[in-house]
């Protein structure tokens, strides 16, 4: 985010000005583009609101920008003697496009206001902190191994030593056997479930997600054209039992699931209902797609089992990534399929990237085999323990009585009702103006009155004064 320098003799709001106009002119705020509100950008570049009514004000005096009561600020339609018919009108692009998740805006604010370097205590953000991944030990291995081989374009299924690494920790840590030939490698779980959903699927294809649901939140489930259908969660994961109902009167094509310490609700899968899943899915021909970032994550050291290991009939496309154990920024990801599905997959990605960067699939191979992954491990369901316990320490300090949850095992949030409900969006923004940020549980097509947290992202020193500020939130929307 642009920040005015404050060292220079030139006024704020004239930086200010100059800085927006400088937008508009190369086309990055087009004709009839909504600027920020006065009070969010002077939020955003931590000045007085009233320097922005200035900056503003110039900007109106000029033409290049208008005011209507109840529009906001946009930019000129007419404006340098530049006519309308002259440009493309790239709103008609944006609105006539793909229909925006609902809970897209919501998603959207969380994402800017993390993006705007003010300091928030981030239990937003499904991802490590920085200190919780191998860093030391990926420059070591990036230092002796990846720049040591030839960097020009790699195999568009995945670097051949990966997927053999792949090979071997599916079949050591989740029980599943599979072949590097049965392995494509993806730029993390996204984009192996959109290359499902844009060429395993067809727009108008009903398919069926848990709810609550992260999967709900994608906007690639809504712009693919899908219907979906939720299967509800329980203590107990999900209740596969509504897959014989919606099956009769939608037809499902496909069932996305993220049985162990599912997000949000960090639940897992009773065994009963994974062979129940497994026989009912089986015998009616349905694909189900396991999603399973969070299994290793177990704090115990005991990960409950993939439903791809029991999956004698190739019912199951398997998903896996190392965002949510190792790094996101290494962006590797994995789906286990039938060789038809991957070879179709792999011509399909071909076409968008021409394969993932070679250099961090050097790096994961190599972490893979290492002694330090193992290590790795340890430390970190360790210390995601140990914020979890300090989150539970928190709200009992600061709530006591006012939240309810089902205690996780492994993963990265909690899961938490509100004994009253409140209205999502002004919780999150009187939670934004403390200087908090969480995840409303609208935005995984709950009912109001749900929250998510994520303790994996700050620091420990953080988590109690990030739950007491949430504690001041919740009252105030209350009111």
């Amino acid at each position: 985010m642009w920040q005015p320098d404050r060292s220079s003799k030139q006024p704020l709001y004239q930086q200010i000005a100059a800085y927006i106009e400088q937008r508009i002119s190369y086309g990055e705020f087009p004709p009839g583009s909504l600027l920020p509100s006065e009070r969010k950008f002077a939020e955003q570049i931590n000045v007085n609101r009233s320097t922005v009514v200035q900056a503003y004000e110039e900007l109106r005096a000029s033409g290049m920008i208008e005011s209507m009561v109840g529009s906001g600020t946009r930019v000129s339609k007419s404006r340098w003697g530049a006519a309308p018919k002259d440009m493309p009108d790239w709103l008609q692009y944006v609105d006539g496009g793909a229909a925006m998740h609902p809970h897209q805006s919501c998603l959207r604010l969380i994402r800017q206001e993390l993006d705007s370097g003010r300091p928030l205590i981030d239990f937003a953000s499904g991802e490590l902190s920085p200190d919780l991944s191998p860093n030391e030990a990926i420059r070591q291995l990036l230092s002796e191994h990846a720049l040591h081989e030839d960097l020009g374009y790699d195999h568009p299924q995945g670097y051949v030593p990966l997927r053999q690494a792949l090979a071997s920790y599916l079949k050591q840590y989740r029980g599943i056997r599979a072949t590097e030939s049965s392995i494509l490698v993806t730029s993390g779980s996204h984009q192996s479930l959109y290359l499902i959903t844009k060429r395993l699927l067809s727009p108008g294809d009903a398919v069926a997600i848990e709810d609550p649901s992260y999967y709900y939140s994608l906007p690639m489930f809504h712009t693919a054209g899908l219907r979906l259908f939720r299967l509800p969660v329980d203590e107990k994961g999900v209740c596969p039992e509504g897959i014989l109902s919606l099956h009769r009167e939608h037809q499902i094509r496909m069932i996305f699931v993220n049985p162990n310490y599912h997000n949000p609700t960090g639940r897992v899968l009773d065994p009963a209902r994974r062979e129940r899943l497994l026989e009912i899915c089986g015998h009616l021909g349905i694909p189900i797609v396991e999603d399973d970032p969070f299994s290793l994550t177990s704090f115990t050291g005991n990960p409950p089992p993939s439903l791809k290991s029991n999956d004698a009939g190739s019912t199951v496309l398997y998903i896996g990534s190392l965002s949510k154990i190792v790094a996101s920024g290494l962006r590797i990801g994995w789906m286990v399929a039938p060789q038809s599905v991957v070879s179709r997959l792999t011509d399909e990605k071909q076409q968008m990237d021409f394969g993932l960067s070679v250099l961090p699939q050097r790096i994961a191979a190599q972490l893979l085999a290492s002694a330090h992954f193992e290590g790795h491990l340890l430390r970190l369901r360790k210390e995601l323990s140990h914020k979890r316990n300090l989150l539970l320490d928190a709200l009992h300090r600061e709530l006591p009585g006012e939240l309810s949850y089902t205690l996780p095992q492994g993963g990265l949030h909690l899961w938490c009702r509100m004994r009253r409900p409140v209205d999502d969006d002004r919780l999150l923004e009187e939670g934004l103006r403390r200087g908090v940020v969480f995840v409303p549980g609208s935005v995984y097509g709950s009912e109001p009155g749900y929250v998510r947290f994520t303790f994996a992202r700050p620091q420990p020193g953080q988590i109690g004064r990030g739950i007491a500020l949430f504690a001041e939130a919740l009252r105030a929307a209350g009111r």
